[in-house]
């Protein structure tokens, strides 16, 4: 491959500080559960998530990577300013809703990003529907497959262990809940990271640094899970307060039940190619087991107020990456 020009290696950086700003904020998808539940002190937590969401590099192949490279906007229409206004729309979104302390999905903000900057760049033309639809469906979809999931399993846990005390039951699901917070962690990684992996490889593709095929370079792959892993590993502790104890009380028992769904169902979006947000599955696996006690048990306005940022997080960062776009593309056109 040729050397990079300065400015391509700019957006590429741009795209890996947005990796580190998704792990920033999804670091309390992974960890809020274990966290809440006195299982694992935040920082043993946070270590465990960034070494499981590095792992990861290890274990999936890439074909959400694919979808995002491919599957969204023509690669031909791509550049390296479009690249870096959707970028910078989505990282602006991301930390305005942290600040805030509500987790939205930094995975879909990045696509609205993408989304915005190529239609203020080419216009509707380049935006390829088929994989847009998926995602966009998914939305709903993925928190749904979360909720049901956690629901069923919490369901079955409680008829196995009805005979058992509390006392007991916490004292097991203690240590079981660490091998289900490193399976969601593990699959955190493995679907968040191709996101930033897609972008970069797109770029690269598009630049023609990759020749007349597309893939993900091996460093590419590893500089993603690195910065996600990092991310992580600083932590997003306003958001943690809102997952792990916010939505609704959670015990090692519910702990457990929320991260086993949540990590089946992420990977298996990742092994069919889909991006989703970890955030909408983790959000709605919780919602699941709280809903087993009772349907008041669950703080249902705060999660309408998630599910409100669920909603406007692709509109607003495609806002945004647009009025970024035509902001940069004026500044270039002064300084020429």
């Amino acid at each position: 491959m040729a050397f990079l020009d300065p400015f391509t290696i700019t957006v590429i950086a741009v795209a890996f500080l947005f990796d580190f700003f998704n792990g920033f904020d999804d670091a309390a998808n992974s960890i809020a559960t274990v966290v809440s539940t006195r299982v694992l002190s935040p920082i043993q937590a946070v270590a465990m998530a960034a070494f499981f969401n590095f792992v990861a590099l290890f274990v999936f192949e890439t074909g959400v990577a694919t979808t995002i490279g491919k599957g969204i906007v023509d690669p031909l229409a791509i550049s390296p300013l479009m690249v870096l206004a959707g970028l910078l729309g989505a990282i602006f979104w991301v930390l305005l809703t942290w600040w805030f302390g509500l987790p939205i999905s930094a995975s879909h903000s990045l696509i609205g990003g993408l989304i915005g900057a190529a239609i203020a760049s080419n216009g509707f033309g380049v935006i390829l529907r088929g994989k847009i639809e998926i995602i966009l469906a998914f939305i709903v979809i993925s928190p749904i497959l979360g909720t049901i999931a956690a629901f069923i399993l919490m369901t079955l846990v409680i008829k196995i262990f009805r005979k058992h005390n509390a006392t007991y039951a916490n004292r097991y699901f203690k240590r079981l809940q660490l091998l289900s917070a490193a399976a969601y962690s593990l699959s955190h990684g493995g679907n968040d990271a191709q996101k930033t992996m897609g972008i970069v490889a797109v770029l690269l593709f598009s630049s023609g640094y990759l020749g007349s095929e597309f893939y993900v370079p091996f460093w590419v792959a590893m500089m993603a899970h690195l910065a996600i892993a990092l991310g992580t590993l600083s932590g997003g502790w306003r958001i943690i307060r809102t997952m792990g104890g916010k939505i609704t009380k959670l015990d090692p028992m519910h702990g457990f039940s929320a991260e086993t769904a949540g990590a089946a169902v992420i990977m298996g979006s990742t092994f069919f190619g889909i991006p989703v947000s970890t955030t909408h599955v983790i959000a709605g696996s919780i919602i699941g087991v709280g809903a087993t006690r009772r349907l008041s048990a669950v703080r249902w306005g705060l999660a309408r107020r998630i599910m409100w940022t669920w909603i406007i997080t692709i509109p607003a960062t495609s806002g945004m990456a647009a009025l970024l776009f035509y902001i940069l593309s004026a500044f270039m056109q002064l300084s020429i």
